[in-house]
């Protein structure tokens, strides 16, 4: 059963203390009852410091161990309020933004929680895309002079693949990708999309071997000139990706870590019906105790 709060106020009201939290955390992440990491074992005692220990194999362990919480200095109620605001404002919220909210004392500090958070909206063993799906390239970066469509100097390469479900575009995935050749699309789609699945193209060469890897490729459009209206569905998600960076962010998106920025706007962008901010919440700290803990040192690396 989906439990989260309906509204600011119940949040601050039920989740008060790290004790409340912790018991949520526990709920979401051992949904059947404690299981224990290093055995297996279901039994436990509850300890001093919020620890659990196994009553099989006697390890001490805490249900933020293993997930983005690991070694925080910073309490709960304040993740969860910062959780609650990344959700609950409909275009995101900048580091910025968070640092001012939630009183943070430094930047560093709201930046690293944005990207460990970018990094829980990525479900573990997601559904990929199938049926009908569109795919082409934008590309994504400040305005430079030199050469544009593929193969355009300083900026960042997206494939966006949309799944058309009624005529109109479902979920979609997002995926930085190092160029335009065949053998990096042809990857990039195989982890987004389904075997089996008809995929909508232009007539860049780069696709041309989908048909062979499992794939019904048509081609909408025989130009394979960026830019043009011939994949609606792609060319909508592209728009709003660039306007969300310029309006949430200032732009102000480094290329090293677009990737989890891509994270952030799929997530919000597959759930986009969802009448209940709070259901965003939901889903964010359920997949916060599923996803391994990043620390500050692999967040400022670059996106492989």
């Amino acid at each position: 059963m989906e439990d989260y709060p309906q509204n600011q106020m119940e949040l601050e009201k039920r989740f008060a203390t790290d004790e409340a939290c912790r018991f949520y955390l526990e709920a979401l992440r051992w949904p059947e009852g404690f299981v224990c990491p290093r055995c297996g074992g279901t039994e436990f005692w509850r300890m001093k410091q919020a620890r659990l220990l196994c009553r099989a194999c006697r390890r001490q362990c805490s249900v933020t161990v293993g997930t983005i919480f690991q070694d925080s200095r910073l309490p709960l109620t304040l993740w969860f309020r910062a959780m609650w605001h990344l959700t609950s404002q409909k275009n995101g919220a900048s580091a910025l933004g968070v640092q001012r909210v939630l009183g943070l004392g430094s930047y560093q500090t709201a930046w690293a929680w944005l990207q460990k958070l970018r990094r829980a909206m990525v479900r573990p063993g997601r559904d990929d895309l199938a049926g009908a799906v569109q795919v082409d390239e934008t590309y994504v970066g400040g305005e430079k002079s030199g050469k544009s469509g593929r193969g355009a100097a300083g900026k960042s390469l997206v494939l966006i693949a949309a799944q058309i479900e009624k005529g109109r575009i479902g979920r979609i995935r997002l995926q930085q990708v190092a160029n335009a050749s065949g053998a990096v699309l042809l990857e990039a789609v195989q982890t987004m999309v389904c075997p089996g699945s008809t995929v909508q193209t232009d007539g860049w060469g780069g696709y041309s071997q989908f048909s062979k890897h499992g794939y019904v490729h048509e081609v909408v459009r025989e130009s394979a000139e960026m830019g043009e209206n011939l994949l609606p569905a792609c060319h909508q998600t592209a728009s709003l990706l660039k306007r969300w960076i310029l309006g949430t962010h200032q732009g102000a998106v480094s290329h090293e870590h677009l990737a989890y920025y891509l994270d952030e706007f799929t997530f919000r962008f597959n759930r986009r019906k969802s009448h209940s901010r709070g259901k965003l919440f939901y889903r964010l700290a359920q997949q916060a105790v599923l996803v391994e803990p990043a620390p500050y040192s692999t967040l400022v690396k670059r996106h492989p």
